[in-house]
Formats: C-alpha cells, structure tokens, sequence
C-alpha cells in the first residue's frame, strides 16, 4: 500500500531527498539548489530543432480536461488551461492537448477535435495561449506550439462517457475484455482500406493546424492509443501488422503524408517508448497479470518478450532512428498506459479511484522513465528529444530537470499535472530560484479521477478556481463511494 513509501513531501532537503534515492539504490542527476536564469540554469538555455530556437528547456505536456464543448469546440475551462500554459513561461508547447482526427476517434464526447468543424475553436486556443504569454511573459517568437492529433483506438468513448466503443489494431488476450470485446467478435478491427481513410484525416488535420499558426503537429503514438497499439500488431494481418515494417508503416506513412502535402509544418511524436505486461489491483496493490501462458509475450512494444516485466529497447531506437530519418524534428518520449499499467507511466503515491496503490516506490518508476529517455538519447544524440514522468519528484523537479538537461540525458523536461496545480513553475524557478511549496502536486490524482467519474478534470486539491465548483464535491462523493 501507498503508506509502505516515504512520500516525498516528508523529504525536507535536498540532501534527504538524496538519501532517498541512495536507499532505493537509484542514481539520478540532482542539484543542491534551484539556479535562475541569471545564475546560468541549463533551464535557461535556448534549444535549437527543427530550424525554430526555443527560449528554454522547459515543455509542458497536452494535458487533456475532458471539458471541451459536445461539438468539441473549447470551453471556457478549456480556454483557460490553455492561457495557464501560455503563463507558465515554458517556451515548447507540446500539443495543448489531443485533439482526435475524426469523431469516432474521441476518448471521450468532451475530447478537442482537430477537424474542420472545429476550426475557429482551435484558432481560439491558439490565440489565447499566445496573446497570454506575450501579454504575461514576454515576446513570443521564441515560443514554440503543436497541436497533438490523435485517435484513441481501444478507448474510445466518443458518445457516452461510460460506453466504450472500441477501434482495435487486433484481439489483445487481456485488454479486450477490459473494454468489452468477445474473442470472436472481429467488427471492432480496423480493416485497412479505413486506415486509408484515417491517414487522410491525420493529414486533413494537419493541414488544419498549419492554417492556424501551430508550428507543429503531434502524431500521437503512445499510452496504448492507436498508432501505438499498431506497434505490437505482430498477429495482424496485411500491411499494417506482422514485422516491424508492417507495424510502423500506419504511423510513418501519416507522417511522409504530412511532410508532403504540408511542406513547411514540423512533425513531433510522442512515443511510448516501453511498455510493461498489464497489471490489475491485487489485495494491496497493483499486480502483473497472469501471463505464463503468454510467453513469449507478443502483445506489447519495447517489451522482453520472455519477461514482460522488463522492457527492451532495442525496437524503439531502431524506431527512432526512422523517425529522424523521415524528418521528425523531435520526440516526446513516455512509457506504459494509464489504462493498464499507471504505475510506470504516471508514478504516483495516490491511485486514481479505477486504479491501484503503487507496487513500487513511485520514485523507482520516475527514474525508469528518465534512465530510458538517457539510452534513447545517447543512440540517436541527434534528434532532440523531450522528457516525461517528473511530476512525482515535487519539491525536486527543477533540481533534477537542470541535472539531467546539464548531463545531456535528455533535452527538454516536460511538466504535465504539475501545470495543473502550479502552471507558473518554470517562469518562477528561473526568475526566483523558488518553488512556492504550497501549489506543488502531490499525485493524489483528482485530476485522472474526475473524468473516470464522468467529470472535468482539474486540480481540485489545489487550484481554487477548481475547489469551488460543484464538481469538486461531486468527486468527493465519488471517491468516498469507491473507497467503501
């Protein structure tokens, strides 16, 4: 259970949090203080991709709210998660959030949609992000935008909140029933003549964006959406499964469609670049399925086939190189699902109410995540390369971030549930050398909880403009009913 781990808010220094990491026998790049950009922070530094220079290292992550309008136009809270990220002084916006390429491809029916019917909300967003950060931050040319396109595959839910609808890549053994799928019941599979369609919207979509000023689209491809289900499609069929070049070609025919016929626009992929056996809740905490009967494992990508408790990454640096070669300028680079395996993807010592306590100190899977982010780094230096999993570090994530940027592990540090509770943290750490410690997430994961509940998504915990909403006691009720 979560109370067997020392939280880190009980590590009061960083010499304590230090010693943390030596128990679990983790080495991980941490400063003694928070440096400003006066002080020369490795924060501060411009990063050059793509042609385009970005003001500093510091990224925030597409943070979805599940509170677009129905005709997937933003709301009025949509609207002001994305002026938080213009306010936030990050100068590389990964994606906003994931805005699906067609209707059927929204994991909810509050999901952003990245189509023409939507054209003057996603110029909304844009607008307010940058006329926000101009107006609180400073000149934005340095400022750098994406738009993530995405469908949601397995999980989509584009009419009910509670209704899953599913788009399947092929039969998986166990995240088929998760979702309602019977063994013989084929009709949820893409055939590829509709992948032929998909691909036109991924690049309808992507017209869309450049129209508006978005720098970049993002081809999701991870969390076990899609394009990242086509990854371990061994057991399809055709041209889109089978080998490794069968099982890339959906997500690097968008992006040669997309260079194409949108000269001009840079490509991004967020990529899930390892991924475990999925687990379930056991008596006290999360647990790997039963998977002897499974091996060798072939359901999954940068997975070990004989122990898929392991990663493996020889396919994902293989799968980098292409992405390098095909003219991607960057990648966002993240791991698991937070459907089936939360606790690597998203480390925290709270579960969400559909989740599970934590098998592991969630300090064991940042440095997962940060030390496999290193090896892709240092086998394609190259191409740069984005961060993911800090949040859980709290109090320590600039002291990490600058380390491992300094160190070159990886090139720029992404934040997302953290913006929710404190979307000022990189204009602050660079200017003050300060984190105001009372804004800081702790991962109780309100913010995963609501939308499995039907709600928003917010920091309820911490953001006052959440706290007051009717929905934070609606949460609170719902949480109290799960827990009995």
């Amino acid at each position: 259970m979560s109370s067997r781990y020392i939280k880190v808010a009980q590590l009061k220094t960083v010499a304590t949090f230090q010693q943390r990491l030596a128990e679990l026998g983790l080495e991980l790049p941490c400063d003694d203080t928070i440096l400003t950009r006066e002080q020369g922070s490795p924060m501060a530094a411009p990063l050059t991709a793509g042609g385009f220079t970005m003001g500093n290292r510091w990224c925030i992550h597409p943070m979805e709210g599940w509170d677009a309008n129905p005709d997937g136009s933003p709301s009025e809270y949509t609207i002001r998660r994305w002026e938080n990220f213009g306010r936030s002084g990050a100068k590389w916006i990964w994606g906003g959030e994931a805005a699906a390429v067609q209707e059927d491809g929204r994991a909810n029916p509050n999901q952003t949609l990245g189509t023409e019917s939507n054209r003057f909300g996603l110029e909304k967003l844009f607008d307010a992000l940058v006329s926000t950060h101009r107006k609180e931050i400073g000149d934005p040319s340095d400022l750098l935008v994406g738009l993530q396109l995405t469908h949601s595959g397995r999980y989509c839910r584009p009419n009910q909140k509670h209704l899953a609808e599913p788009r399947i890549a092929y039969h998986h053994p166990v995240l088929d029933g998760r979702v309602g799928i019977a063994p013989d019941d084929d009709s949820a599979i893409w055939t590829d003549d509709q992948l032929d369609e998909l691909i036109d919207n991924f690049v309808r979509a992507a017209k869309l964006a450049q129209q508006l000023g978005f720098h970049f689209v993002d081809v999701k491809c991870c969390h076990g959406y899609l394009l990242h289900e086509f990854l371990s499609a061994r057991q399809r069929p055709g041209r889109f499964g089978g080998d490794f070049d069968g099982r890339t070609r959906l997500l690097l025919t968008i992006i040669r469609r997309i260079k194409q016929e949108c000269p001009g626009l840079l490509i991004g992929v967020r990529l899930s670049i390892f991924d475990l056996i999925p687990f379930h809740a056991g008596p006290e905490a999360g647990e790997p399925i039963d998977y002897a009967s499974l091996l060798p494992y072939q359901f999954g990508f940068g997975v070990d086939a004989d122990d898929p408790e392991r990663m493996d990454l020889s396919e994902p640096i293989q799968l980098l190189k292409l992405l390098e070669a095909e003219g991607v300028f960057a990648v966002n680079l993240s791991a698991g699902s937070p459907y089936y395996n939360p606790h690597i993807q998203r480390p925290a010592i709270f579960p969400p109410t559909d989740g599970y306590p934590p098998p592991e100190d969630p300090l064991l899977g940042v440095v997962r995540q940060i030390e496999a982010v290193r090896d892709c780094k240092q086998a394609v230096p190259s191409l740069a390369m984005v961060g993911t999993g800090y949040t859980y570090l709290q109090e320590y994530v600039p002291h990490v971030a600058q380390a491992v940027v300094r160190a070159g592990w990886v090139d720029s540090v992404g934040l997302g549930r953290m913006v929710l509770s404190l979307p000022e943290l990189p204009q602050v750490t660079l200017e003050e050398g300060t984190m105001p410690r009372k804004k800081i997430c702790r991962t109780f994961s309100d913010c995963t909880s609501g939308p499995r509940k039907g709600l928003i998504s917010g920091c309820y915990p911490l953001d006052p403009f959440y706290k007051v909403l009717p929905e934070a006691q609606q949460l609170k009720e719902a949480k109290a009913a799960s827990a009995r």
